[in-house]
């Protein structure tokens, strides 16, 4: 039967044996674990039945990967070696992103300068939520506009750019809320006043949007999605994205060009030659 005792040793051989990052061993303990409840005990044939009713359903491609993945892992940790196809991955489209009028209405519908310089580190940097989260104080070169990203995704730092206008709006943000080097940049409002969680960055994002009277679905990460697809229609190169995303493969970033309609368009129609 799975149990804490299981969990904290299969979390063991996570960590230890596959070399795995904190977040990615709890994704993968919890995996086993809700699983487990589902089928009972975890043999072969249950497991397989299970891997083809999951293929066969409406969940995501990552969430099926990660499924799968963490089942191959269980039976290595009890001593099979199982490995599961993959399913080819599906091309992928970036939807519903925000246009520079519509984040332009996000600020405008800012209440303070809080509000603001949380909008402005999102919206010019195109950090992940996690990321925004962990920002402190000392990560911030106001001299040359840079951001460092400590302990990013894949456990990675990099430098990032954020624009002068960014910049200028976190030098008033510091002067009404003062900060010291090791501080972190943005605390919750409540009383307690904790880290940012990235639950109530969602949160604060979609009453944003609410005011600003954007329809669509708005959330952390389209702000990040959004910055990639401005930068595109202005012309700037796949690499200088890939780099400010924090992307590990090209084919990501790539993901924001077959994601592109009006603005190839306008881009054809700049280039294309006159033959008549």
């Amino acid at each position: 039967m799975w149990g804490v005792l299981m969990s904290n040793e299969f979390g063991q051989f996570l960590c230890v044996r596959k070399g795995l990052q904190p977040i990615t061993v709890s994704g993968h303990v919890h995996a086993v674990e809700r699983v487990s409840k589902q089928i009972g005990e975890l043999t072969y044939e249950k497991a397989e039945r299970y891997i083809c009713t999951l293929y066969q359903s409406s969940f995501s491609y990552s969430h099926k990967v990660n499924q799968a993945m963490a089942l191959e892992y269980w039976f290595e940790f009890q001593g099979q070696m199982v490995k599961f196809g993959r399913q080819k991955k599906p091309k992928q489209v970036i939807k519903d992103t925000l246009s520079e009028g519509e984040i332009t209405a996000m600020f405008l519908s800012c209440k303070n300068i809080r509000e603001r310089a949380m909008l402005a580190v999102l919206a010019y940097s195109g950090v992940r939520p996690k990321e925004f989260c962990k920002i402190r104080r000392k990560h911030i070169n106001f001299g040359t506009n840079e951001l460092l990203i400590e302990a990013g995704k894949g456990n990675k730092d990099r430098y990032i750019y954020v624009s002068a206008a960014c910049i200028n709006i976190l030098v008033d943000y510091l002067a009404a809320y003062p900060k010291q080097p090791d501080d972190f940049m943005f605390l919750t409002a409540d009383r307690k006043f904790r880290q940012y969680r990235a639950s109530c960055l969602r949160k604060f994002i979609h009453v944003l949007a609410r005011r600003a009277h954007i329809a669509k679905r708005v959330y952390p990460y389209i702000l990040r999605h959004s910055l990639a697809i401005n930068m595109i229609n202005r012309g700037c190169d796949i690499f200088t994205i890939k780099n400010q995303l924090g992307h590990s493969w090209i084919e990501t970033t790539l993901l924001y060009l077959n994601s592109l309609g009006y603005g190839l368009k306008n881009c054809y129609e700049k280039f294309c030659p006159s033959y008549t």
